[in-house]
């Protein structure tokens, strides 16, 4: 008997065998009703029956056994296998767990096929297409495995990005009531840590909650206005330089900037690119930060002076979490999360603007392209 015919024959005994195994795989299948343990089985069954009865030419056995074969299923809709990804991801199965079904799987009906085929030697083709349909049928699970837990990761970062922050709140706001109370040095000193402290903290939620926005699918929230940018900008140069007046930060401004833009967003973007400048160029250089206008365009450039950024650096350098040279004090590590320039990227792409970067051995240049239209809110 050809492996379809015996798969679609015995679907239920191939059923209860993954039952019986998924239930031992524990502590998730503990909480599970035998329904949800073999829920889609039958239907990736169905569709590896399916694929066996196709006929494929030598070419694409190849393209499949190496991961890039289509299959039958429409690729619009979502499969068994995808399906039954998500469906572990939410019970709270591992990754292992769930290959370890496919595993039990492959050998049960491989098993009870042989055995049905006493009489006659199986088909060794049907054995390889069918291991190359469970494999393809592996992939598609873990693949929509592993973006479930990544969409549960980023809500639960989310949601205690935002429980955090009532909290936080109350610490700063009673550090500043302690401040101006007049109660000795001490006191003064302590409120003094607690408010530096409190806004390390905020700063680096809020850089959670954008991050965590984007890799929700959100985007990054921007609500445009008719504004002068150079005269934005200027104001948070401004606030860098009494942050660190250790450090010259230079500005010019060339041409129109008049432009729909969201300001504070481009305050925050700026802040990042020159907080960067700061960390990473020569302490005695000063950073310089140039705005200049044409007909469609606004470019803010951000340069420093300093060792090159190396190629490989340079190549993933707005990836989320992705720092450069350990060259941070302990006190800057606490105040990053390695998040400043992929939200700096994200607040550009928000605007249809885009940030590159080049670097050699005698500067490292920020350059940020914004059109002047309004960007979506």
């Amino acid at each position: 008997m050809r492996l379809s015919d015996f798969i679609l024959r015995d679907l239920e005994p191939i059923a209860k065998q993954w039952e019986a195994f998924a239930a031992t795989l524990l502590p998730a299948a503990g909480h599970m009703e035998p329904l949800e343990l073999r829920e889609h089985v039958k239907e990736m069954l169905r569709d590896v029956a399916m694929d066996l009865r196709t006929s494929q030419t030598r070419e694409a056995q190849r393209e499949k056994s190496m991961g890039r074969g289509t299959g039958l299923i429409d690729p619009e809709e979502e499969t068994a296998a995808q399906k039954h990804g998500v469906l572990r991801a939410l019970a709270g199965f591992s990754v292992n767990q769930l290959a370890a079904e496919y595993r039990a799987l492959r050998a049960s009906v491989l098993r009870l096929w042989m055995d049905n085929c006493k009489s006659e030697a199986p088909d060794l083709g049907d054995v390889i297409r069918f291991n190359e349909a469970i494999d393809h049928a592996l992939a598609e699970s873990v693949t929509s495995f592993n973006a479930q837990i990544e969409q549960n990761r980023n809500l639960l970062l989310g949601m205690l990005g935002h429980d955090m922050r009532s909290p936080l709140q109350a610490i700063q706001v009673t550090a500043s009531y302690l401040a101006v109370l007049n109660a000795g040095e001490q006191v003064s000193k302590a409120a003094g840590r607690l408010i530096r402290s409190g806004a390390r903290m905020q700063a680096l939620l809020n850089d959670l909650t954008e991050f965590n926005r984007t890799q929700l699918g959100l985007g990054m929230n921007v609500i445009p206005a008719n504004i002068n940018l150079a005269d934005v900008l200027a104001d948070e140069v401004d606030e860098l330089r009494a942050i660190h007046p250790d450090r010259q930060i230079d500005l010019e401004v060339n041409g129109d900037s008049q432009g729909d833009w969201d300001g504070p967003r481009l305050q925050q973007l700026l802040g990042n690119l020159v907080l960067n400048a700061i960390k990473y160029g020569a302490p005695d250089a000063p950073v310089r930060v140039t705005v200049t206008g044409d007909a469609t365009h606004v470019r803010i450039d951000v340069s420093n002076r300093g060792a090159a950024i190396g190629t490989a650096t340079l190549a993933r350098i707005f990836d989320p979490l992705m720092r450069g040279p350990d060259r941070q004090s302990d006190d800057e590590r606490i105040g990053s999360l390695g998040l400043g320039l992929y939200i700096a990227t994200e607040i550009a792409k928000a605007h249809q603007g885009a940030i590159e970067t080049r670097s050699d051995d005698t500067e490292t240049t920020f350059s940020v392209s914004l059109p002047r239209g309004r960007a979506e809110a």
